[in-house]
C-alpha cells in the first residue's frame, strides 16, 4: 500500500509542474493582437522593400513577379537540378 507521504509528494510535484508550465506558456506565448495581425492578409504594395545582399532594395511585388516567371527548380540528391519528365495522360 502506498503511504501518505508518497501521495502528497506526487500531488505537490504535479501541481508545481503544472504551475511552472502555465507560467512559462504565458511568458512565451505571442500576444493575441500579434497573432490576429499575422492572420490578416495585406497587399504586397504595402510591404516595405527588402534589402537583398548583392541586389540592393527589391520590392515585394517585383520578387513575386520574378518567382512566378521563374519558378524554383527542385534539386536532386547529388545537388544538381532535375530534368522535367514528360507528363503522360493516365487515362482510365
Amino acid at each position: 500500500m502506498i503511504n501518505r507521504v508518497s501521495i502528497v509528494f506526487c500531488t505537490v510535484s504535479l501541481a508545481l509542474t503544472a504551475g511552472v508550465l502555465v507560467a512559462g506558456f504565458n511568458l512565451a506565448a505571442m500576444p493575441r493582437q500579434s497573432i490576429a495581425s499575422a492572420k490578416t492578409p495585406v497587399p504586397s504594395e504595402s510591404l516595405p522593400d527588402i534589402d537583398m545582399p548583392g541586389f540592393g532594395k527589391v520590392s515585394v511585388t517585383d520578387m513575386m513577379g520574378y518567382y512566378i516567371e521563374n519558378p524554383p527548380i527542385a534539386a536532386t540528391a547529388g545537388g544538381g537540378a532535375t530534368t522535367s519528365s514528360a507528363k503522360r495522360f493516365g487515362g482510365c
